[in-house]
């Protein structure tokens, strides 16, 4: 058997561990095939985060979960995780290990692989907030530094990479798999009005919100304020409460406003579905800013900052403190505007990046699985002119 050109030989570890890392990797890891295998970290160890969605993705089995991971600290995490991975990763040996993002799973299976001399692609690269204060945002610096493959979604994460000093051969502009995992997962049109019935809110009449990053949850101000103006907005509030911020909201002794109601975790279907159909949405979360462009809904982000300034340019989202979102909300519901933004393609490609990234990946594990240097040139001729070396 030729282990340079037989894609079954070659052995790929995909390093995950929350829930947008699971919607995001499914579409890379059926794309792989029986090259891939999934290693869950268990940073999000709650089955309402994780369980589900490996479920409704059609993802393997994991071949190895690690212990200890969730709801430490940010350094315990990292450190424990760190550990493990080497360790499994040393065992294990893959030609390749994929991490997405900017968790500290994908920061710490990064930096794994890399110690090990095992090639690492960073689907998802090149996204910076240039602000360090966001834990994500050093996240990506330390895999941006380590990655010897950066899968960018758009060109503007090309030129943030390339002004960092990448090696330009190694980057890649290959859209963001957001938009076929979006596409897959929507539900029809019908079972969109069964949900919306079962609930008792109307189409275009309700906001979806999202609360769940550090920014807006550990301290009670702020996440008091941004709960009441999300009670303010006079129209049904349906708020999905992440585990945090449940918690959050009862060590702080916060109760739900008036006109907010809230609702277990959804899955990722479910929550497209109301999405779908929501008038705007209100949320701080990284992937919910992609998943609008995809759906064509207009978007209230309730942050400092953003790493994907993509969907603000396009128009989707816009970018507010917490005692700005009604006048947010009003401008991002202003007559015409909803319908404009049904009618805009995404700026996170066209619904093929599983396939380049995969191409991509199985490229650099022959690299490092055949003779010659782990450096050798990879070959780039893939279906569709979206990936390219960038000079």
């Amino acid at each position: 058997m030729n282990r340079m050109s037989d894609r079954e030989d070659l052995r790929v570890d995909v390093v995950l561990g929350t829930r947008p890392e699971i919607v995001k990797l499914a579409p890379v890891v059926h794309a792989l095939g029986a090259s891939a295998g999934t290693v869950f970290t268990a940073q999000h160890y709650d089955p309402e985060l994780s369980d589900v969605f490996f479920a409704a993705t059609g993802l393997p089995r994991p071949a190895a979960v690690l212990d200890g991971v969730g709801g430490r600290s940010r350094a315990a995490q990292l450190t424990t995780m760190l550990d493990a991975l080497t360790g499994l990763l040393d065992e294990r040996r893959p030609d390749a290990v994929v991490v997405q993002g900017d968790t500290n799973s994908a920061n710490a299976g990064a930096q794994a692989a890399h110690y090990l001399g095992i090639p690492v692609v960073h689907v998802e690269a090149g996204l910076r907030s240039h602000d360090r204060a966001m834990p994500e945002e050093v996240n990506r610096l330390v895999i941006g530094a380590v990655a010897d493959v950066h899968c960018c979604p758009t060109p503007q994460n090309v030129e943030n990479l390339l002004r960092a000093g990448a090696d330009p051969t190694a980057v890649h502009l290959t859209g963001n798999p957001v938009v076929e995992a979006t596409t897959r997962a929507l539900p029809t049109a019908a079972e969109r009005a069964a949900l919306l019935a079962d609930l008792g809110v109307e189409a275009g009449r309700f906001v979806l919100a999202t609360v769940h990053r550090p920014e807006n949850t550990d301290t009670e101000e702020r996440l008091r304020g941004l709960l009441t103006g999300l009670g303010s907005l006079g129209l049904p509030v349906l708020l999905p409460l992440h585990p945090r911020t449940r918690s959050r909201l009862r060590s702080f002794g916060i109760e739900v406003p008036a006109g907010v109601r809230a609702l277990a975790p959804t899955d990722h279907a479910t929550f497209l579905a109301l999405a779908a159909e929501a008038l705007v949405l209100v949320s701080d979360s990284g992937g919910v800013q992609e998943e609008v462009t995809v759906l064509g809904k207009p978007l209230v982000v309730v942050r400092r900052s953003t790493e994907r300034p993509e969907s603000v340019e396009a128009g989707f989202a816009v970018l507010t403190d917490v005692d700005g979102i009604a006048g947010a909300l009003a401008r991002q519901t202003r007559p015409g505007w909803p319908g404009r933004l049904a009618t805009l393609p995404s700026p996170y490609g066209d619904g093929r990046a599983a396939q380049r990234i995969a191409h991509l990946t199985l490229a650099a594990a022959r690299s490092s699985a055949g003779p010659g240097p782990r450096s050798q040139v990879l070959d780039r001729s893939v279906d569709g002119a979206s990936t390219r070396p960038v000079s």
